[in-house]
């Protein structure tokens, strides 16, 4: 048997940017027994979570749920707001703009794919060029990741609609929070986003297994003339259904039961708090990592993600060998490096149910990872952070 197959003693560090720790009262609010959806206990709860959603993208406007993870809110976004042969723009940031991407390609739609070098996010200067040159408005939506899970790169959405109401251009804006919903500020109708993509497991508290779409009146209008082929994804019966509670087809019962409480949950902390915990843990990240003589994957501070830190390794030195020691000597996942980057970072998620002492566990991890696969790096990344910490 390998050593990672092997029994661990003590707790283990689930790190990865997702999905992420779920704390015990999402947990035991998840085993209570399944009721019937079609009845009027279950509408109770559906109807008070569709409500309150609606405060965590900072929206007065409908929040559909669907049984499903965020690939499939992204194709729901696609499906429901345009048409064969739409000329969309998008901005290579990582992995997953490049996924997206290749999902719309998939459904007939003409991709003008910004390349990037996966350490920028989306440029709002190049937003306003690229729809101020688009005289005849070809292009009919903006597709952007608020916070790329794969690099650790924030793009900034505000900046973004400012751009698009400067170069007075109509096309739709479609932002994924799946890494930053409930982690990172958003604004849904500040911002005038048409549809927010957003997925459960990562700053909602939950497993894998609940997606949503937040949906403006302007993303409504161009659903209704949208001829894409949907029908799981449709949003018409889910809005219709969700009125009273109910939903087109077997909702996640239980899924619902642990979203109840995980509401409970950041709204007892509170939104703006959240926000501040979040920022303040990735500072102490970003301190260790610097201290530590270590390269931050973002090269632009404004843009650092609050959720997770990509670190660079320095050449000729394998990232995932780092991760699997760390994993077998110290019970601890990190994320890895996908697609571009594999084996050239590792990352560490900081959010959801996450405090000051789990992380000084996790940056001590790291450190003694360095130390024992003899990568070459500076000690007292740990003690830099705690020092920031307990001020």
């Amino acid at each position: 048997m390998s050593k990672s197959n092997s029994f661990k003693p003590g707790k283990h560090f689930l790190q990865i940017p997702g999905p992420t720790n779920i704390p015990d009262r999402v947990l035991r609010a998840m085993s209570y027994p399944t009721i019937d959806h079609r009845g009027p206990d279950f509408a109770e709860i559906a109807k008070r979570v569709l409500d309150r959603i609606k405060r965590i993208f900072k929206t007065t406007q409908p929040v559909v749920m669907y049984p499903a993870s965020g690939t499939g809110a992204w194709e729901a976004a696609i499906v429901n707001t345009l048409n064969p042969g739409d000329k969309i723009l998008m901005f290579e940031t990582g992995q997953f703009s490049y996924l997206w991407a290749e999902q719309a390609k998939k459904f007939s739609l003409v991709v003008d794919f910004v390349p990037g070098d996966w350490r920028h996010g989306a440029d709002p200067k190049i937003v306003e060029q690229k729809l101020s040159e688009d005289k005849g408005h070809k292009i009919k939506a903006l597709l952007v990741l608020h916070n790329e899970t794969a690099t650790g790169i924030v793009s900034n959405i505000g900046k973004i609609r400012k751009a698009m109401d400067s170069a007075k251009h109509p096309a739709l804006l479609l932002v994924d929070t799946i890494s930053s919903l409930a982690s990172i500020d958003y604004r849904h109708d500040e911002w005038k986003v048409d549809v927010t993509i957003a997925g459960s497991q990562k700053g909602l508290l939950l497993p894998p297994g609940l997606s949503f779409n937040a949906i403006s009146q302007k993303a409504l209008d161009a659903y209704s003339k949208s001829t894409m082929q949907k029908a799981y994804w449709d949003w018409k019966p889910m809005l219709e259904n969700n009125k009273n509670g109910f939903f087109p087809y077997t909702p996640s019962t239980n899924l619902i039961f642990g979203l109840d409480e995980a509401l409970n949950i950041l709204m007892e902390e509170g939104l703006e708090n959240i926000f501040k915990r979040h920022a303040r843990l990735a500072e102490a990240t970003r301190i260790a990592v610097k201290a530590w003589g270590l390269e931050i994957l973002a090269k632009n501070p404004e843009e650092y993600s609050n959720t997770i830190t990509a670190v660079l390794l320095p050449d000729g030195y394998d990232a995932d060998n780092l991760r699997k020691m760390i994993l077998d000597d110290f019970n601890m996942s990190l994320g890895m490096g996908l697609n571009k980057i594999k084996g050239k970072v590792f990352r560490i998620g900081h959010l959801g149910d996450f405090n000051d002492l789990m992380l000084a566990g996790v940056l001590a991890g790291v450190e003694m990872g360095l130390k024992k696969n003899k990568i070459p790096y500076k000690s007292g990344g740990l003690m830099s952070a705690i020092d920031y910490l307990s001020k």
